[in-house]
């Protein structure tokens, strides 16, 4: 499991932040990073719920950057993502803020 890896409060930490848009230094958007062997991997969690008010977003990471975001909701809605039931197995995934 990916929470093994992290420092002690750390996991608190990355939870925290996932789960609380109003943290978010580029809200609506919170940059993540997944490090593996393979490489890097970029992801974007999206406020869908505070910013158009869409539900059913809050545990997904969108396979983007905030450099090269789509000009609309909807098509930033149809970029590729991995969709998580929680924050929690968001983060034990390996995704971290960034």
């Amino acid at each position: 499991m990916a929470t093994a890896t992290l420092r002690p409060g750390e996991y608190a930490r990355q939870l925290l932040f996932v789960t609380t848009p109003a943290l978010w230094p580029a809200w609506p958007f919170l940059p993540l990073v997944r490090r593996t062997p393979g490489g890097t991997e970029l992801g974007m969690l999206f406020d869908a719920r505070g910013a158009v008010d869409r539900t059913g977003y809050s545990a997904t990471v969108f396979l983007t950057c905030l450099f090269v975001l789509p000009d609309t909701v909807e098509q930033l809605l149809a970029l590729p993502r991995e969709v998580y039931d929680t924050a929690e197995e968001l983060v034990g995934a390996g995704w971290r803020v960034d």
